[in-house]
């Protein structure tokens, strides 16, 4: 538990602080140093639990399923902080941000991480759901972190469609509380999950049933599903490239994590309802992935900003991560968690090489980004490896994670092999189409290689390539561990 309490109050009272440190760049370290504490503190927390087992309690429970996704939060943290010292030193610099500014992004950055990790630690759906909710007015402040008139309308239109979502996911806990509170014996902790989740066959399934759907629709908003999307291309495009490597490779993971575990209950609930559908929650789940995931591909094709073409590739791979827990089974869960973990190590690296590719070539614009691998080679060949292994080729993990789900689909329902495989060509063809001329295309005059720290591409490529190759014993457990939970097998 101390370890958990660490995880939790490092990145708050670095917000606190932040908050007052008028120097950007005594603010950087700081930012760098108190993710390194936290990670420090979210890897002690994962050997207790591996060591010890789940930590129960009625405020808080960290088991095999929460506690890999708090270390992926801490270690892309991490990363995501030594990448944005130099990057948004290098905006002030150029006046895109004043020393104001980026003592706001410090402290944002910060209590981004700790609303994250609490929505992930928490037993409780209401913590949950106001953690959810103060990650995205954390986020709004991101995304309007420029003051341009298109960074404020992102913001707005981010804050608008979130808001409205989580007023669903809102509206969802509540009949939650209410089918639990009829069963369970002390209605004070009618909103705990292991208390929901050791009563879900007594729930009304009606009642669940319904509540799942507002919050599948609420959270799904933040996990960016078509066709409740539309604010995740802008949020990303408009704000710090930062902003945009931790919210594609952390905070979807974790509006995901809530509808699973909301899921879990649902089938438990339905499970006993004799005149009722089982599956019913994962035919949704399947229903919202599996169009998000043709969707986004298609809209891959039409992007002429590299962010905007990046997230619709976020949204894409979210798709297919929520179609695999629909699906469920060992092998589509499995795949899923893997997913989850290669695509956020992958996608936050890509960002990395999107940020100094659009500082090199002063634009986002993908026709006036050129010729990177001569420019800087650093970048060129970090964008180029990164897109080789988002879009699924051998030998990389995503490789690995789409593999065992499309074994899963061809073995539990072999009708919607066709979709995936024409999904899976669709988005590589739309991704490469605009990769191939920003990365060896004609260089352009006026271009000149800038400040990089190439560690965090390395280290996030390194782990996903070797994840591909060979995923350790250690974490294959841990993984099997998550397994049995999510499908019903496991023991609280």
């Amino acid at each position: 538990m101390i370890a958990l309490v660490i995880t939790l109050s490092t990145p708050l009272l670095a917000a606190l602080v932040l908050a007052v440190v008028r120097s950007p760049r005594i603010g950087g370290w700081i930012n760098i140093s108190a993710t390194a504490a936290g990670f420090a503190a979210a890897t002690w927390l994962a050997w207790t639990v591996l060591g010890q087992g789940a930590i129960h309690g009625d405020q808080f429970q960290v088991d095999a399923f929460n506690v890999y996704l708090i270390a992926l939060t801490s270690l892309v943290g991490l990363s995501t902080s030594i990448f944005s010292r130099p990057y948004m030193e290098h905006e002030l610099e150029l006046r895109r941000v004043t020393p104001r500014r980026m003592r706001l992004y410090h402290a944002s950055f910060q209590g981004f991480l700790f609303t994250m990790l609490l929505s992930l630690s928490t037993n409780n759906l209401g913590v949950l759901w106001v953690a959810l909710e103060g990650a995205t007015l954390a986020t709004v402040l991101l995304v309007s972190l420029y003051r341009t008139p298109e960074s404020i309308e992102a913001a707005w239109k981010y804050f608008i469609l979130c808001g409205v979502g989580i007023a669903q996911a809102l509206f969802g806990t509540v009949l939650l509380y209410f089918a639990a509170a009829r069963v369970v014996p002390d209605p004070e902790r009618a909103l705990q999950w292991s208390v929901l989740y050791a009563h879900a066959g007594q729930l009304e399934p009606v009642v669940v049933a319904i509540a799942f759907i507002f919050l599948l629709i609420g959270y799904g908003t933040k996990v960016g599903l078509v066709p409740l999307h539309n604010w995740l291309p802008d949020a990303h495009s408009e704000g710090p490239t930062p902003m945009s490597a931790v919210l594609s490779g952390l905070l979807l993971n974790v509006a995901l994590y809530a509808v699973v575990r909301v899921k879990m209950i649902t089938d438990g609930a339905l499970a006993a309802g004799v005149a009722h559908d089982p599956q019913l929650a994962g035919r949704l789940m399947m229903g919202f992935g599996l169009t998000s995931f043709l969707v986004a591909g298609l809209f891959l094709h039409r992007q002429k900003d590299i962010k905007r073409l990046f997230s619709y590739s976020s949204i894409e791979h979210m798709g297919l991560m929520t179609f695999a827990f629909g699906l469920g089974g060992p092998l589509a869960t499995f795949g899923a968690l893997l997913h989850m973990t290669v695509h956020s190590l992958t996608k936050s690296a890509i960002f990395v090489t999107v940020g100094h590719a659009s500082q090199i070539a002063g634009t986002q614009r993908i026709e006036q980004i050129r010729g990177l691998i001569r420019t800087q080679p650093q970048v060129g060949w970090g964008l180029l490896i990164g897109s080789i292994a988002i879009a699924g080729f051998p030998p990389f993990g995503v490789f690995t994670s789409e593999f065992l789900l499309l074994t899963a689909t061809m073995k539990s329902s072999p009708w919607l092999t066709v979709p995936l495989l024409a999904g899976f060509a669709v988005a590589f063809s739309g991704l490469f189409r605009h990769l191939q001329p920003m990365v060896f295309g004609a260089l352009p005059a006026g271009q000149k290689p800038i400040n990089m720290n190439p560690v965090p591409v390395t280290l996030h490529l390194a782990l996903v390539l070797w994840l591909g190759l060979s995923i350790p014993p250690s974490l294959a457990r841990w993984f099997d561990d998550a397994t049995r939970l999510i499908s019903g097998s496991g023991l609280l």
